[in-house]
């Protein structure tokens, strides 16, 4: 609508100074926008997108409003958009933003994207060398700590329909890395992850649910401290590849957060009245690649 808008008032010489006028744009700027459609042209939703300037570097990025539209400020100069939908091709083109000008690109259609192919039924195992499985909690209400484990192993069923595969993985708990020797051993003890007592971390999945394009939700039990609940990995699925002695490979990215007080990870100390030295919750992101099991023919 915006797009169209501006397109349609431009003959009247003073759309430009109009549709600037509704915005706080600094005088030493300029504006780009455009609409983005699917090919029914229907406006995409929270599509990403990202300004880059003529080094490549990002200037500015967000998501598209409940109309489609992209609307940026920004200095003058020559840029690159790109847009990105699920499910939809990467759009890019060039926008080229004069100070106190309006530059639009217009109405941006979006072409359906062929889904990547899915790995073929069968045993896969996961592939340590080119899997992590990484974590971020926050600290002191502040800063946020990352770490890995770095010892695991996983083994994942593709069924002749992918909802009916399942996925198994098990964690080293004292594999626990956070490059601070002293932390880490904290989280190995009975305040934490208690390695003597529960030595690993299990995963197990028989749900495999397709939320639309290379979306999955796979559904399954993660028993961490002696407690067993259920989880969700939200998974990006990015398709197959060949290795460099061309093995096949299928890689996903998933996510999910836990928190800490559900597996009786309950250890804590105040810094400060109700600030906490370690929040309540617990981000995993896990970047996973499979390859077909070693003994299959």
């Amino acid at each position: 609508m915006f797009g169209r808008w501006l397109g349609s008032r431009a003959k009247s010489g003073t759309a430009q100074k109009s549709a600037l006028a509704g915005f706080p744009v600094p005088h030493n700027a300029g504006m780009l926008s455009c609409r983005v459609l699917d090919p029914v042209s229907e406006p995409v939703q929270q599509a990403d997108f990202v300004v880059t300037d003529s080094g490549g570097r990002k200037v500015v990025s967000g998501e598209t409003d409940p109309f489609g539209n992209v609307v940026a400020t920004v200095p003058p100069g020559d840029y690159r958009l790109g847009v990105t939908a699920e499910g939809f091709t990467p759009f890019h083109g060039p926008v080229a933003v004069a100070q106190g000008d309006h530059a639009s690109l217009g109405d941006v259609s979006l072409q359906v994207a062929q889904p990547p192919q899915l790995p073929d039924p069968g045993d896969w195992e996961i592939e340590p060398a080119h899997t992590q499985i990484g974590f971020t909690a926050r600290h002191i209400g502040m800063a946020r700590i990352h770490g890995r484990f770095n010892t695991f192993a996983g083994a994942v069923r593709i069924g002749d329909r992918m909802e009916d595969s399942a996925m198994h993985v098990v964690i080293d708990a004292s594999s626990i890395d956070t490059n601070v020797k002293m932390r880490d051993d904290h989280l190995r003890s009975g305040d934490f992850l208690d390695i003597e007592r529960y030595p690993t971390l299990e995963f197990y999945s028989d749900r495999f649910v397709h939320r639309g394009g290379t979306r999955w939700g796979v559904i399954g039990a993660l028993t961490l401290h002696g407690v067993s609940r259920t989880v969700t990995l939200d998974t990006h699925y990015l398709g197959l590849g060949n290795g460099l002695e061309g093995e096949t490979r299928a890689a996903c990215r998933a996510t999910t957060e836990l928190h800490r007080e559900d597996f009786t990870l309950t250890w804590q100390t105040m810094v400060a009245r109700g600030i906490a030295v370690v929040g309540p919750s617990i981000k995993i992101e896990m970047d996973i690649q499979i390859i077909p099991k070693a003994d299959q023919g």
